[in-house]
């Protein structure tokens, strides 16, 4: 227990007592703090035995429990507690971004009282973990520790609903994702998965019908995607909300911000207008922190999956006026920043209408838009929505179909989930664009291709050091990008016509250069030579095989 001082007397069985109380009533009267040792970017946990006046344990105007550090660096930190209705009691957990020495009390707030708990202490170890993602730049992410993080991977926005195949959970999408090289991917909170808020689960059969005012079964099921995905080392974007849940005809008449539902919402716009929906979606955000934020696993809070499909109607007349969603976004983003420690990423998303201000808005991190039916203008989003506003630019979904996973169609929509993977790989985004129907996708064995994409990517993180140059080329008959990573060129080319094409390149590559190509279908490596004239690269002896796509690295020799 050396890592361990606590400011008392003498140490009895690992017990904190309160060190002052403003009446008999509210109380902090036992802490216990995790065994030994505690270590950097790992989680600990507290147990926090406390007496309060409050009918209502998640609503933080009845009771609020934080836990107030300073850290080795002397940065003052406050981490939201929450209640376990589980174990009957309060936990803060917290995971040191620090190594080093952390002075601690716990602070209640209720009943119009205010109590602190006596100051004490822990060391944290320091470890060779990476901590969490930030924003970096355009192209990529960074860790805690300084290492430079670009997300490959898609979409498992839920598990397999009532009518669907079993076996598409995140116990078995999850691991074979991160066998086959993604590091990330997205899920949501809605009525069928994850539902925390939702007392009536829909569509589903792994969650029952519940009156409490958090769902203890959304609570489980998420406590274990977190504990999986930090043991396979993958990060996730968690939409906490989704389009559906303001739609008359969708979720609303179910939903607990109904007033029809004892909620305070009279309709989907007093959602967001009305401030008792507001401070009721404080405590979730306020939850959602205090129990998951310590995962350095999780990487994004997405507010709303596509909100501006709640915004309109299919034909485009306003249903919830769009300057309340953005000044919803703008409060809601600043609040989640104030209450989150660790500094995680911020986002929303939109399917294909921007909500006006909602881009500005300075607490989030990276604007997103979904991509259907035109993969092929993926390329094209990046620059317009970067040059405008000057922030990083994600799309969170695409695919070549938005309507079903028909396989009729399998064939357009593994090329689509081919080539869009590439489409970013080439462009600044720090999330390659993440395909939607996971479960087509699994049937049709493609998850494997997501090692050729994480081969390419780790190549030129690693010689580039997060340097990323767009540099023009021109190829044919061939569609083709190009970067130069540090001194290394990488050339995608893909052949998007029904005939083979030759790999002729009009590129500035500099002489003594060597040359070795990647056949991501094949995920196989090829050596071979090529001719340069008038600013023009010949590939020997290479043709691209139609709808297939090469990858050219050009290497100095003295590296090759």
């Amino acid at each position: 227990m050396k890592n361990y001082v606590y400011a008392l007397p003498c140490y009895v069985l690992l017990m904190l007592t309160a060190a002052a109380y403003a009446n008999e009533y509210t109380k902090l009267r036992n802490i216990t703090p995790p065994p030994a040792p505690v270590n950097q970017y790992e989680k600990a946990e507290w147990n926090i035995d406390l007496t309060a006046g409050y009918d209502n344990p998640y609503d933080q105007r009845q009771v609020k429990l934080d836990m107030l550090l300073v850290s080795p660096s002397g940065k003052p930190l406050q981490l939201p507690a929450y209640f376990d209705q589980a174990a009957g009691n309060w936990k803060s957990r917290f995971t040191p971004q620090e190594a080093g020495r952390y002075q601690y009390c716990f602070e209640l707030v209720a009943g119009g009282d205010t109590v602190k708990s006596s100051t004490a202490v822990f060391t944290a170890n320091k470890s060779q973990r990476k901590g969490f993602l930030h924003k970096n730049d355009l192209w990529t992410f960074r860790f805690d520790n300084g290492e430079l993080f670009r997300g490959i991977g898609e979409n498992v926005a839920w598990e397999s609903r009532s009518f669907e195949n079993d076996k598409w959970t995140y116990d078995y999408l999850l691991p074979s994702l991160a066998k086959n090289g993604a590091n990330f991917f997205r899920t949501w909170m809605c009525y069928w998965n994850l539902p925390l808020e939702w007392k009536q689960p829909r569509n589903t059969k792994r969650y029952q019908p519940s009156a409490d005012y958090f769902h203890p079964g959304a609570i489980r099921r998420m406590d274990q995607l977190v504990e999986l995905c930090d043991s396979l080392g993958l990060y996730f974007m968690l939409t906490l909300d989704w389009h559906g849940h303001l739609m008359e005809q969708g979720g609303w008449k179910h939903s607990s911000y109904n007033k029809a539902n004892g909620g305070p919402a009279h309709n989907p716009t007093a959602f967001f207008t009305s401030r008792e929906a507001m401070e009721k979606y404080k405590n979730k955000l306020r939850y959602v922190v205090a129990r998951w934020g310590c995962s350095t696993s999780i990487a994004v809070w997405e507010f709303f999956n596509e909100v501006d499909n709640a915004a309109f109607t299919a034909s485009d007349s306003i249903l919830i006026p769009p300057p309340v969603i953005a000044q919803w976004h703008l409060e809601m983003s600043r609040y989640l920043k104030d209450i989150d420690p660790y500094g995680h990423l911020v986002s929303t998303s939109v399917s294909h209408r921007d909500i006006i201000g909602m881009n500005s808005i300075p607490y989030i991190d990276f604007n997103q838009k979904h991509i259907y039916k035109h993969t092929e203008k993926i390329p094209g989003i990046y620059p317009e929505y970067i040059q405008t506003y000057g922030k990083p630019y994600v799309v969170g979904e695409f695919g070549y179909r938005w309507e079903d996973q028909d396989p009729r169609y399998a064939a357009e929509a593994n090329y689509d989930y081919r080539r869009g993977l590439w489409y970013g790989m080439f462009s600044p985004t720090p999330i390659l664009p993440m395909s939607w129907w996971w479960e087509l996708f699994d049937d049709q064995h493609m998850t494997p291709y997501l090692q050729s994409a994480a081969t390419i990517s780790n190549m030129m993180l690693q010689a580039g050091n997060g340097h990323f140059e767009q540099i023009p080329v021109r190829a044919g008959l061939l569609e083709a990008y190009a970067l130069k990573c540090g001194d290394t060129f990488f050339i995608y080319a893909l052949n998007n016509t029904n005939s083979e094409q030759p790999a002729e390149m009009q590129v500035a590559i500099p002489s003594a250069y060597s040359m070795q190509y990647f056949q991501p279908l094949q995920h196989s490596w090829r050596k071979t030579t090529y001719r340069q004239a008038g600013g023009k690269v010949t590939i020997n002896n290479i043709a691209v095989p139609p709808k297939e796509e090469i990858v050219f690295v050009f290497t100095p020799q003295s590296k090759f």
